[in-house]
């Protein structure tokens, strides 16, 4: 066993002297602890998938820094994205939502939520998962992106148009293509972490 301990601080000492490199949206304590943690790491969980599906969507034409801010009350307000439940939710309670100041208070995208709950349930049943279904767009393995800059990351590819249409055929809405590659980079189905980021190649073992 060695003898050598570590001192309290250290790994914080060397990272301020070594200040680790990761993609350049992250910025803010909030987007960087989402980054180190969550954003590409390969999803399979069903819940997950409809967590994620329903806050890119909500995030149409706001930050990711707001939704991320929002995101515990989400939880709450949609039962920890069950999508069993969600789908079973009234108008009344719909009515409530639109009341509630800590989420996005946009009719069209708390009733798409909805809707989006009772068409994830229906390819749920069709394939066995949402999982088995979405990974199904890339073979059941994530792309490597090999993105050296922000700059050359795209805002949709083919893999997302036909993740759309597919989508918006079964009856989701709040699934453009843009929204459904900014969802299938944060579920890992595509690694967009820049080659120079610390994070790309750890997330690509995860694969």
């Amino acid at each position: 066993m060695s003898g050598l301990i570590k001192q309290p601080g250290h790994e914080q000492a060397n990272e301020a002297m070594n200040p680790l490199v990761r993609c350049s949206w992250a910025r803010t304590p909030l987007n960087i602890a989402y980054h180190d943690a969550e954003w590409g790491v390969p999803v399979h969980d069903d819940r997950i998938l409809f967590e994620f599906l329903t806050l890119e969507g909500a995030q149409a034409g706001l930050s990711w820094e707001t939704i991320l801010k929002k995101r515990d009350a989400y939880r709450d307000a949609f039962l920890d994205f069950d999508p069993a439940r969600v789908a079973r939710f009234t108008p009344a309670q719909i009515q409530r939502l639109l009341q509630n100041a800590a989420i996005v208070r946009n009719r069209l995208k708390i009733e798409s939520t909805v809707g989006n709950a009772r068409a994830f349930l229906a390819v749920q049943q069709e394939f066995g998962s949402f999982d088995a279904y979405v990974w199904g767009f890339v073979k059941g393995a994530p792309l490597d992106g090999r993105r050296h800059s922000l700059k050359v990351i795209p805002a949709r590819t083919a893999e997302s148009d036909a993740l759309s249409r597919d989508l918006l055929r079964r009856g989701f809405k709040f699934v453009g293509s843009t929204i459904c590659y900014a969802f299938m980079q944060a579920v890992g189905i595509v690694n967009d972490h820049t080659t120079d980021c610390f994070r790309y190649a750890i997330v690509g073992r995860m694969a």
